[in-house]
């Protein structure tokens, strides 16, 4: 019985030793642990265990570091800094994801804090610096509001509640979602010094008004945001709609011909046959074949086969460009875009860069053909995307196209393949292979999964 009233009295009485060890488990081991879920779940990533780990133990070090080295306020100013950067560049997020991932745990952990604050002090019977410096009541207030972010990440990750698609917001509205994330994070922080400093005579419901306006106002902006993404998700669907039935009108008038001309194409065949011309209808038979080639292009070019409508328009548009130029186009499409392990900005820059290029040689060429194939290869665990193209310049050096300011074009900068290149540096699990030969110069890009 002396031992539990001796350990009773120990985490009853304040002691910043024992407490700041105890602080110091809780944010190693609880919440850097669960601001990180909270960052993967909000954004949707795919994450690896060492990505994990080095976020969670650089932040871990900068804690301890602004704990007990760096005074305040500039602590706090470190933390965000640190956070922003490992963010960036550990989980390689955009800058507005950056922003917002760096913002938005703090909003929620301060919010939930807030709304237990008052009524925690009020239960118990305590004032707030009893709150702060007592470690059986610290250690019982962070367990509860842990607790209830671990309840919303989940609620986050069950609904599928994600921002996953910002990327696709033109600059407006990113910018509108930056000063709106801002503002909340400084009226956040003003509630805090409010609470700090007034929360033992504000009463329970003054402090749960408040908190409820919090809310309200965080609610109302996240159903903003909702909007807005939705409106840009149907906005592409019917940018892909309206490509889509282009396609049909050109597929349908094709089949039309063919149906025309059925009757005339099994007469000249039957010619052939009845003459035992076989040369005559093999070259007969080349020639209808590539019009066959061109349908089966038209019956690929389908938002259910290229199943992202991004990469939809965008193939689209440089087929069409591809076909304007008199350039013979090979498409073959095995792969699930959702599967793809590359952020879809990035990978739709890559593509149109090497579409562009293998375009422009193409047209310079005698014989104009370009054949483009997507695959899954299951044996190595990656997606290929293969671009071939006849070319001009069998001189050209494989060693220096992805330089900056290398072209073999007039009035080009050379950027092109070096901003490639600079997109793979950004991805551990992508590469490109280039080669050539006589008759084709080919780039293969390979993500691993």
């Amino acid at each position: 019985m002396d031992l539990l009233n001796n350990i009773w009295a120990f985490v009853n009485t304040p002691n910043e030793i024992f407490l700041n060890v105890i602080l110091i488990m809780l944010n190693v081991l609880v919440e850097i642990p669960l601001t990180f879920h909270l960052i993967i779940t909000i954004f949707k990533l795919n994450y690896t265990l060492k990505q994990k780990l080095i976020f969670i133990v650089i932040f871990s070090l900068s804690s301890l570091l602004s704990m007990f080295i760096i005074p305040s306020p500039f602590n706090i100013i470190l933390n965000y800094l640190v956070g922003l950067l490992l963010t960036f560049f550990v989980l390689k997020l955009s800058i507005l994801k950056t922003i917002i991932a760096s913002i938005l745990p703090s909003i929620i952990f301060n919010v939930i804090g807030n709304l237990l604050l008052n009524p925690y002090l009020t239960i118990l019977g305590i004032t707030y610096e009893q709150s702060i410096t007592i470690p059986f009541y610290r250690v019982i207030f962070a367990t509860l509001m842990y607790f209830i972010v671990f309840i919303f990440v989940l609620i986050l990750k069950y609904r599928g509640i994600t921002f996953k698609a910002l990327e696709d917001l033109d600059k407006k509205n990113k910018s509108t979602i930056i000063l709106n994330f801002l503002f909340g994070f400084f009226y956040i922080i003003v509630q805090c010094v409010l609470t700090v400093n007034y929360i033992n005579i504000l009463p329970v419901a003054f402090s749960f008004f408040n908190v409820l306006c919090l809310i309200i106002y965080f609610a109302f902006s996240f159903y903003t945001l909702a909007k807005v993404i939705t409106l840009v998700n149907t906005t592409q669907k019917l940018e892909s709609a309206e490509a889509y039935n282009k396609t049909l009108h050109v597929l349908h008038d094709n089949v039309r011909g063919f149906k025309h001309d059925f009757d005339n194409i099994v007469t000249t065949i039957g010619g052939y046959v009845k003459t035992n011309d076989i040369d005559g209808l093999e070259s007969y038979y080349s020639q209808l074949q590539e019009d066959c080639e061109k349908v089966n292009n038209l019956y690929i070019l389908n938002p259910d086969i290229i199943n992202n409508p991004g990469i939809y328009n965008l193939i689209t548009t440089k087929y069409g460009e591809a076909e304007v130029k008199g350039i013979k186009v090979n498409l073959t499409f095995l792969l699930d875009l959702n599967e793809l392990k590359i952020k879809i900005y990035e990978f739709a820059r890559i593509l149109g860069i090497l579409l562009d290029n293998a375009i422009e040689s193409a047209s310079e060429c005698d014989k104009k053909v370009l054949n483009i194939v997507f695959r899954n290869d299951d044996k190595n665990h990656r997606h290929i995307v293969l671009i071939e193209n006849t070319y001009k310049d069998k001189d050209i050096n494989l060693e220096q196209i992805f330089d900056k300011g290398i072209s073999g074009k007039e009035d080009h900068t050379g950027l092109g393949l070096w901003e490639v290149k600079q997109l793979l540096n950004k991805n551990n699990n992508v590469n490109i292979y280039t080669k050539k030969d006589d008759e084709y110069f080919s780039q293969q890009l390979e993500i691993y999964y």
